[in-house]
Formats: C-alpha cells, structure tokens, sequence
C-alpha cells in the first residue's frame, strides 16, 4: 500500500517536459557565456548565436553582434555563422562551400 501511494506522490511533482528543456538550455548558455568571457573563441561564437536566436536568453542582436565582433578578432570566418542556429560552426559553413564549388 505504502509502495502505491509513494508512486502516485511522485507522479504529482513531475515537471512537464517543455520546463526541463527550457531549463537545459538556460544552464548551457549559462555555462557558454562562463566559457566565452574566459577567452573560448568558439563559445564567443556560440553565444553570439544563442544571443541572435534567442535560445536561452531573450533575443539580442546587439548583444549577439558583440559576442561575434569579439571572436572575430581571432578568426574573422565566425562572421559566416553568426545568423546560424547555435551549433553551427564556422567548420560546417567551409563544407558547405566545398559542396557548392563542386
């Protein structure tokens, strides 16, 4: 009995999936902004793009161009990904390119 009513007390308290997710990714750009302000190009570029899509944060495309700008100093191809979802990289762009050249 005590088994049963122990199951349905946790039925209750689950949270609906879309919350979970929602959650996932404000720790994941919490945690890629920690990694760009200490120097990650790559993660300057993710957060660039999480900034321009609104994934994670609310939508900035000021913020999203300051993130790029930054990483651009290094390595100016991020430009190619700026508008892209986050994950794309500047890699995937050059293959694109290849395919294109064909």
């Amino acid at each position: 009995m005590e088994t049963e009513s122990s199951s349905k007390k946790e039925t209750n308290h689950r949270l609906p999936l879309s919350e979970v997710v929602s959650d996932c990714i404000k720790r994941w750009f919490k945690d890629t902004l920690k990694e760009a302000k200490a120097g990650d190009i790559n993660m300057q570029v993710l957060v660039g793009q999480m900034y321009y899509n609104g994934y994670g944060v609310p939508r900035d495309a000021h913020m999203g161009r300051i993130w790029i700008t930054r990483a651009s100093r290094t390595r100016s191809s991020v430009w190619k990904v700026s508008d892209k979802q986050p994950g794309y990289n500047a890699s995937d762009s050059d293959s694109d390119e290849l395919k294109g050249d064909s």
